[in-house]
């Protein structure tokens, strides 16, 4: 089966890979597995989920392995984004014990992560199911995961927000304080012309909190305005001024999502809903190894 990672998570998972062994041999080896299992000893595992769930970062298996023992072969039997049942085997790993007993818990360690970002994901995804909303992520990620982290995202079936602070503009209440303390205009529309003067062609966000900002945000039209906490009242509202003043502008809610409560922010109208918890807090997915004779 072809390896569902593009460039950029393939160069993220060896980074993180190399750490992980390194983390777990320091240079020296398995001493338990060593101690234990004879060198010519070959066996078979299988990798299986052991719930409900999205399969993300099944790469990861033969990344790991063929940092580990290249001889090691893998036959993979589903693919990242597709929900699984519990007891389905996601892979057929083969080859030497010693070996599949060191990689062992880095592949259940990414599996585990990536697959729970996914199935998360998922789960908000199906319920807004129906409406306009578009589920995305944030940059609350764990440093060096990103990469892989937006990635499983899109196996659930999300949408990546920005990657970082380089490739676009988001306008947050911290920048509007300190920009005010020397902009002779603290509005936001005047930060929104300063940003595009500053970086011209870069995608513009502006986060605002009440429905005033907003109609002052509009004014220049920025390609998404971030509604900040605002309560279902207030978001339709806010649909309602937008699709008055500048229709092509997206609406994005955050804050105060999650599962109960998202069903009501999508219904409001808005375009796009973000969830810091996709990547902060999703669940480990749970994936074993059963060994075979």
């Amino acid at each position: 089966m072809k390896n569902s990672f593009g460039d950029p998570e393939q160069q993220a998972a060896i980074v993180l890979i190399e750490m992980a062994l390194a983390e777990d041999l320091q240079g020296s080896c398995d001493l338990t597995s060593v101690a234990l299992v004879p060198d010519h000893q070959e066996g078979t595992v299988q990798i299986v989920a052991r719930q409900l769930g999205v399969v993300s970062g099944l790469a990861i298996i033969e990344d790991v392995y063929s940092k580990l023992d290249p001889s090691v072969s893998i036959d993979l039997l589903c693919r990242d984004g597709e929900m699984v049942m519990p007891g389905r085997v996601l892979a057929n790993v083969q080859g030497s014990v010693q070996s599949l007993l060191t990689g062992e818990r880095t592949v259940l360690n990414f599996l585990t992560a990536l697959g729970g970002v996914a199935t998360l994901t998922r789960q908000f995804v199906d319920a807004v199911d129906g409406t306009r909303a578009k589920i995305l992520d944030t940059r609350k990620t764990w440093p060096g995961w990103r990469t892989l982290q937006k990635y499983a995202v899109r196996c659930g079936g999300g949408t990546n927000h920005r990657l970082g602070l380089y490739d676009g503009i988001l306008i947050k209440d911290n920048h509007l304080a300190a920009w005010r303390n020397e902009a002779p205009d603290g509005s936001v529309s005047a930060a929104i012309r300063e940003s595009r003067k500053r970086w011209p062609g870069k995608p513009v966000e502006v986060e605002v909190d009440t429905l005033t900002q907003l109609q002052d945000a509009l004014h220049e039209t920025p390609e998404i305005v971030l509604l900040d906490n605002m309560k279902p009242a207030q978001l339709r509202e806010a649909v309602t001024i937008r699709d008055r003043a500048a229709p092509k502008v997206q609406l994005e809610a955050s804050g105060g999502v999650n599962l109960s409560t998202i069903r009501e922010i999508a219904l409001t109208g808005v375009d796009r809903i973000s969830v810091g918890a996709l990547t902060h807090s999703a669940p480990a997915f749970d994936v074993a190894f059963d060994w075979g004779s």
